[in-house]
């Protein structure tokens, strides 16, 4: 007999979802689209756009510590919001930024909201959620955001048709209303008063950054984590130039390997995230990063013994073996990132793990240009080094992080039986 109760907890799980899809929409708009969006809206150059870009990124930067700090005051509800609400703000404003330093206040926080949303989102799902919920939240938000950024670059291609500033205008306007929804779904998800009590209480006996910057294991999980982030950056920001200038691939066919990518994300995730949730986190994510490495020595071979439509072919398998690597370990990485951070520090803890992505996008551009003017192999040597150093580095964490991070479940007796079972059975309904 099919049971009739209400899970309590559904509505909140889809307008978390909603949130996440619609905010990634607009995401995937404005991501591919930013040089000639602000281009058409301002006027200004191009080499001014992207050093107030890069400036506004810098202070962004500087501003995670802050949102760790307000994340754990005020809950990460809030700072979500609050996130949304000034990309919002932002994008109903970069129409009418004509003047150079009002490019610069928008930009600014545009880019604070779009950095801070990671952290408090992911601090969000640590408070509504525990154990292995956590890490199914996480394998959803992640699944959701890819397919939104592929919906939202197919609207951006429509913004390229529209002659003059008109798509631009519109695609602003979009921008701002698709964050003020996503805003609205946030609101409307109940707030965990507990979680936030508990952090009152503990906030006296809390030592702030001090805690976590004297934490060497988590530490340890944002180093693995900045080393083998390249794997990731790499694939926008190197990628394509390796396609056409290397092996020669037409320009469609190098896009067309980033859309397989994010198809195979958007589809693959959910069903992967369960299969990678059955081991321990450090050790899943360990063997996502030993498969990039796999992949990258693989693409650096590919311009010496394959040519013609024999490379497309290669390509393509690459890419897929590049997208089981992402997809076996970004679920079990972002769970031991929330998992490992204690409940009343959490913000604190997960804008250092944020940083981590940060500084490599900020030194990606830099790194990535180099090591593509040396050669066409020795790229991607680099990069297997790196991601190989980084799943070392998580391998070695198992010993030193509690067993609740790690994913060891403590011995269940024959009466608790039943309960896991009921687990199943609520993730096996939950997931589809």
């Amino acid at each position: 007999m099919r049971s009739t109760s209400v899970d309590p907890n559904a509505s909140a799980r889809r307008r978390l979802y909603a949130a996440a899809l619609v905010g990634s929409i607009g995401d995937g708009i404005y991501v591919p689209l930013t040089m000639l969006f602000v281009h058409a809206l301002t006027g200004l150059s191009l080499t001014a756009i992207g050093a107030g870009l890069s400036l506004a990124g810098l202070c962004a930067l500087a501003f995670m510590p802050v949102a760790g700090v307000l994340i754990d005051r005020l809950g990460a509800k809030r700072v979500v919001m609050c996130a949304l609400v000034l990309r919002a703000a932002g994008f109903a404003a970069y129409p009418f930024a004509d003047t150079y330093p009002s490019f610069l206040a928008v930009a600014v926080v545009v880019a604070v909201g779009m950095w801070a949303s990671t952290p408090s989102q992911h601090a969000f799902i640590g408070e509504i959620a525990q154990g292995a919920e956590r890490d199914r939240l996480l394998a959803w938000d992640r699944s959701l955001r890819n397919g939104g950024m592929g919906l939202g670059s197919i609207a951006a291609a429509a913004v390229l048709a529209v002659d003059g500033n008109t798509g631009f205008i519109t695609a602003a306007m979009v921008l701002a209303s698709l964050f003020v929804l996503a805003t609205g779904l946030v609101a409307r998800i109940p707030s965990v008063r507990g979680g936030v009590r508990e952090a009152v209480r503990q906030r006296k006996e809390q030592r702030g950054y001090r805690q976590v910057l004297t934490d060497r294991p988590y530490l340890l999980i944002a180093a693995a984590n900045f080393l083998i982030a390249f794997g990731y950056t790499t694939q926008a920001m190197a990628l394509p130039v390796f396609l056409t200038r290397d092996i020669g691939l037409p320009d469609a066919l190098a896009g067309g390997v980033f859309a397989l990518n994010t198809a195979l994300v958007a589809a693959l995730g959910i069903p992967v995230a369960r299969l990678t949730m059955r081991g321990r986190r450090p050790r899943t994510a360990a063997l996502g990063a030993a498969i990039f490495a796999v992949s990258f020595a693989a693409f650096a071979v590919i311009p010496q013994f394959v040519g013609g439509t024999s490379a497309i072919v290669a390509v393509l398998a690459v890419a897929v073996l590049y997208t089981s690597g992402e997809l076996i370990h970004s679920v079990p990485a972002q769970g031991l990132s929330v998992q490992a951070a204690p409940d009343h520090l959490r913000g604190r803890y997960l804008s250092v793990y944020q940083l981590s992505w940060s500084l490599c996008r900020t030194i990606a551009p830099l790194l990535l240009g180099f090591l593509l003017e040396a050669g066409p192999w020795q790229l991607w040597a680099v990069l297997a080094l790196m991601v190989l150093a980084g799943a070392v580095i998580l391998l070695c964490t198992e010993r030193v992080l509690p067993p609740h991070a790690v994913g060891i479940r403590p011995a269940a007796p024959e009466s608790d039986v039943g309960l896991i079972d009921a687990e199943r059975l609520a993730w096996d309904t939950t997931s589809h």
